[in-house]
């Protein structure tokens, strides 16, 4: 029987909390840092604020967040004493272990406290890894969206998107569509294809994110009819009352999807229809125990049906299942941004971001309904990261996106200039994570001892 309390307590750990944030007038960088390497930091001024004064020696605590004594204390990790130069605050610090620290940073009387800073180190892994906002899953006037392909694009990122798909309702052209409009132009945002396809006399929904060609032609086929019966010929042990041809169906397509280069999404199993839940709890235990997709689409409806599909997350990696998850938004008229995957890639390029959902490197992402706040799903480890970049890093970047954004749907409208602004603005997000990453090959030098 499942462990109550460990469901219970993973469930609790996607609550998004709120931090205080750092006084203004000072900034740190870099914000991410890499384990076990001495990285140099800089506290400097914002314009308007009162400098430093180079002859005050400053004392600095580094405190991990993970650092209660076993007597429920907090402990400084390290205590230094710095002054500054040129009305900068530098110093050097190696950080031990992978979470979340602040740097507390104090003067003389009369103005004592500077300012409570916030750094993530990551161990290497994570580290060469960078957070992209994406959404594979919504929809266009190619099926039933209220938006053109080429205007969903505009909309993602003004949102904050970094990569997306649109996946209309059994047809790949939408997709193909969205991409030649924007070919050429100078924008950051990533459009991949995509479709959402539903096998022939079943009621599955399914996208397939980045593949080169649709598959929802090949359910016509008798090739596809005469593997759906082969393949239900060899399960077992599916509970009384599951269809071994539907559940075969879902093997095929996720097969036909890997084939053309797509990676597989489960859709909204809790979406409640015709006043039942799409998918029966049987089927959704065995697709998930057998991982026929390759991904979860926990995050992707109402409130509700997110929070049922976040416990059946839960649930089945309580039981030792694989289970890569997405969010996204579902979205059929101008999206809100306030669901969305938070992929922890190498890159922005189709095969890095396939490789990061399905190796598990992505949470899945719901803005709190009634808030501003957002909550993070997944692996603990990923979860904790994400609390800091909505915190510390994504504000920023979306602030970013919201600007393109408004640049591309001024070009849908007809504006002359907004193609140059563009190109102007080009960029923009990858300096934001330049400036606020520590440098990795210096990283790698320090590790190699160079």
């Amino acid at each position: 029987m499942l462990n109550r309390t460990l469901l219970l307590t993973l469930l609790g750990l996607v609550v998004f909390t709120t931090v205080a944030a750092a006084a203004p007038g000072y900034v740190l960088t870099p914000k991410v840092v890499p384990v076990q390497v001495e990285v140099a930091l800089t506290i400097a001024p914002e314009a308007g604020a009162t400098p430093l004064q180079e002859e005050t020696e400053y004392a600095v605590q580094v405190v991990p967040m993970e650092g209660k004594t076993a007597k429920g204390t907090t402990k400084a990790a390290t205590k230094l004493q710095v002054k500054p130069s040129e009305g900068l605050l530098r110093l050097r610090h190696t950080f031990e272990a992978e979470q979340e620290y602040t740097i507390v940073v104090t003067g003389e009387e009369p103005v004592r406290k500077v300012g409570a800073y916030r750094v993530y180190a990551l161990e290497p892994d994570l580290f060469e890894r960078r957070p992209y906002k994406g959404d594979v899953h919504q929809h266009s006037t190619q099926s039933d969206g209220r938006e053109s392909p080429a205007r969903v694009p505009a909309h993602n990122r003004k949102v904050g998107m970094d990569f997306m798909a649109l996946t209309d309702h059994r047809k790949h052209s939408g997709s193909m569509e969205a991409i030649a409009a924007w070919e050429g132009l100078a924008v950051d945002l990533r459009i991949y294809p995509g479709e959402e396809v539903h096998p022939v006399g079943t009621y599955m929904h399914i996208v397939n994110f980045g593949g080169r060609e649709g598959v929802t032609q090949r359910f016509q086929q008798p090739a596809y009819l005469q593997e759906v019966e082969r393949v239900s010929q060899t399960v077992q042990d599916l509970p009384e009352g599951l269809s071994p041809q539907l559940y075969a169906s879902c093997v095929v397509t996720s097969r036909m999807i890997r084939e053309v280069g797509g990676l597989s999404v489960y859709c909204h199993p809790y979406w409640v229809t015709g006043n039942a839940y799409h998918s029966p709890e049987a089927l959704i235990e065995r697709l998930l125990a057998d991982q026929v997709f390759v991904a979860y689409e926990m995050i992707g409806g109402d409130a509700g049906t997110n929070w049922l599909s976040a416990a059946r997350y839960y649930e089945a990696v309580a039981r030792g299942y694989k289970v890569p998850i997405v969010g996204v938004t579902d979205c059929h008229t101008v999206t809100k941004g306030d669901r969305y995957t938070l992929a922890f890639s190498k890159s922005l390029d189709l095969a890095d971001l396939q490789e990061a959902i399905a190796d598990m490197y992505a949470v899945a992402v719901e803005r709190v309904p009634g808030t501003s706040m957002s909550r993070p799903y997944g692996p603990l480890r990923l979860v904790k990261y994400a609390i800091f970049l909505l915190r510390e890093v994504l504000p920023t970047h979306d602030a970013l996106c919201a600007e393109e954004g408004a640049l591309m749907a001024a070009h849908l409208d007809g504006e002359a200039a907004a193609a140059g602004k563009l190109r102007d603005f080009q960029g923009r997000t990858a300096k934001l994570y330049e400036r606020l990453w520590a440098p990795q090959a210096a990283s790698v030098q320090s590790a190699d001892g160079a």
